[in-house]
């Protein structure tokens, strides 16, 4: 396989697998694939975070909200790699329940990686709401 398929081989596996446990309320999965090293941010839809300390706060929190996931998919329009650094850009599809309530939203969300000892490791999101379904 080459670096592009073994890439996109991990976004629509752990990447996504990460995503749907986060929505049922756990965000270990999640925190394991991003980076330990800084720089780290997020520009959220909700939230925003900069540094470990505050991504830490903001996965907690998170996993605190979400619960009871329906659905998630994440529909890719744009990614690359270029060395050691990749992103992704596309729409995130998601059912979940928010504080108890269940919600349907779709995120366009743009992420970018680092290769880190060999493994792709999230250090940046930008998403925010293009729709709230019903």
């Amino acid at each position: 396989m080459s670096d592009r398929d073994d890439f996109l081989a991990w976004v629509k596996s752990d990447l996504h697998d990460a995503e749907v446990a986060l929505h049922n309320g756990d965000a270990a999965p999640r925190r394991a694939l991003w980076s330990r090293n800084e720089p780290v941010s997020v520009l959220g839809a909700w939230r925003s975070a900069f540094g470990q300390y505050e991504l830490n706060d903001l996965f907690e929190s998170l996993e605190r909200q979400f619960s009871d996931c329906t659905s998630y998919s994440f529909e890719l329009l744009s990614y690359d790699i270029v060395g050691d650094v990749a992103y992704t850009a596309g729409r995130e599809h998601t059912s979940t329940s928010v504080d108890g309530q269940p919600r349907s939203y779709i995120l366009r969300a743009t992420q970018v990686y680092r290769r880190e000892d060999g493994q792709w490791k999230v250090f940046h999101r930008h998403a925010d709401t293009v729709q709230q379904e019903g």
